[in-house]
């Protein structure tokens, strides 16, 4: 987090000193603090935060292809004239165990279309999960394990 604070702060004396505060310009100097923070790794833990960056970055263009599939995939399913869909609940087993992540999950999946994320267990080991199609629950069980989950921990531990 102190680096990004350290980005930010290079980005506005970029922009301070070249004279710009325009959009481009300021994004021109995050890239550039970027940088800098990637040679001085060091003492403001550069490296690790432009790792994170791409691995967050990885996270949210996976959230936006998986949005565009599910959405397509709801979109068809409506427009059948037969919906030969099986909705239901099914337990999620969290391999997540801090709020944050947990609470980032459960986020990403209710904004895909097609689940929603309905409670977490008392013990935070499990989370319910509604699929407009849950014909196969390992199937999704599998696939929010290797896609979403995978990536949270990848980027947040």
């Amino acid at each position: 987090m102190i680096a990004f604070v350290f980005n930010l702060l290079l980005a506005i004396a970029w922009a301070a000193v070249s004279g710009s505060a325009s959009l481009h310009n300021l994004l021109l100097g995050f890239v550039l603090g970027a940088a800098v923070l990637s040679v001085v790794r060091e003492p403001f833990g550069g490296s690790g935060y432009l790792r994170r960056f791409r691995l967050v970055l990885s996270l949210a263009l996976l959230f936006l292809r998986e949005l565009a599939l599910s959405a397509s995939a709801v979109a068809l399913t409506v427009l059948r004239p037969k919906m030969r869909i099986q909705p239901g609940i099914f337990a999620f087993p969290l391999t997540v165990d801090r709020d944050f992540e947990i609470t980032l999950l459960a986020n990403l999946i209710t904004l895909t279309p097609g689940t929603l994320s309905v409670d977490v267990s008392d013990d935070r080991k499990t989370l319910y999960v509604h699929a407009l199609d849950c014909s196969d629950p390992k199937v999704a069980r599998k696939a929010i394990a290797e896609g979403f989950e995978r990536k949270i921990m990848e980027a947040f531990r």
